[in-house]
């Protein structure tokens, strides 16, 4: 990767890797519902108004379905569970178990890209890392186990918006499309927004940490994200995926003095080396198509 290209990666895996502090600060005064419709509408008004200035929203003309169906297994599904999940696990444990997300994408795939001996043994690796992290952090604690399955569900809405994206997308500009789900999803999320309104006053944190999630971790990352994967390539790009949670689990310990064990960091690296196994592509199966090339957008949140 060139010089840009490192530098886009370093802002997507800092902008990733900050959301579940941001929730977590949010949630102490603000609900969840409002978290996720707040940020989502916030991230909606800057797509809209960036893809509106490049003139690509004529481009969702005939694919709204596709763009609905985008918007819920890609935001309105993921965000809910996420902020939801950290009401009752940590920061530090939500961003390790999103790591997950590859290994849901190879499953996914089986039928056309089958399992090669070392995929399937980057699977078994991958789980057992979740295995640790969830029996070591939440071990007996059935709301923590409830909001660890919510995470592990929201990396699997956000597997299967990755591979929607990749095969039926491919001609809408990126801007729109992120404008697109982000405008629909702000319009589901409304009505619960509404009704979770805070009666009493929210300290001024609370409110910075929704502004920023909207700013900076919805709209500003899908931007960067996009231009990465224009210029590095999907596969190069997906590395994220590996740097965020380190970032998460950092900012978790020195901000929120979240604990972190060798059991964690035992399980993180589990699931880092089955993602990387499991995800690897042969040799012999790299073609032009795994190159660099624009309108191939990866969509996470």
């Amino acid at each position: 990767m060139n010089r840009r290209a490192w530098v886009l990666f370093t802002l997507v895996s800092v902008l990733w890797g900050i959301p579940y502090l941001l929730i977590k600060v949010a949630i102490e005064d603000l609900s969840p519902g409002l978290v996720v419709a707040g940020r989502v509408a916030i991230g909606a008004v800057i797509m809209v108004a960036i893809a509106a200035r490049r003139g690509s929203l004529g481009a969702l003309r005939g694919r709204i379905p596709l763009v609905a169906t985008v918007a819920v297994v890609h935001v309105v599904v993921p965000f809910m569970l996420i902020t939801y999940g950290e009401v009752h696990i940590t920061s530090s444990l939500t961003g390790l178990l999103i790591a997950i997300e590859p290994v849901a994408i190879a499953l996914l795939m089986m039928r056309t890209e089958p399992l090669s001996p070392g995929r399937v043994a980057g699977l078994a690796v991958g789980f057992a890392g979740v295995a640790v992290l969830v029996g070591l952090d939440v071990s007996g604690d059935r709301l923590g186990l409830l909001g660890a399955a919510m995470v592990l569900l929201a990396a699997l809405s956000y597997a299967v918006a990755t591979i929607l994206v990749q095969r039926r997308a491919k001609g809408i500009p990126p801007e729109a499309l992120a404008a697109g789900t982000t405008s629909i999803s702000a319009v589901i999320l409304a009505p619960l927004g509404l009704m979770s309104l805070p009666a009493e006053p929210v300290a001024a944190r609370s409110w910075l940490a929704l502004a920023a999630l909207g700013i900076f971790c919805t709209a500003v990352a899908m931007l960067a994200f996009y231009e990465l994967i224009a210029i590095a390539g999907s596969n190069r790009a997906g590395l994220v995926t590996y740097a965020n949670p380190v970032v998460a689990v950092l900012l978790g310990v020195l901000l929120l003095n979240e604990p972190v064990g060798v059991g964690t960091v035992a399980g993180f690296a589990l699931v880092v080396t089955g993602c990387w196994l499991s995800t690897r592509p042969r040799a012999s199966t790299i073609t032009s198509a795994d190159r660099p090339r624009e309108g191939r957008p990866r969509v996470r949140a």
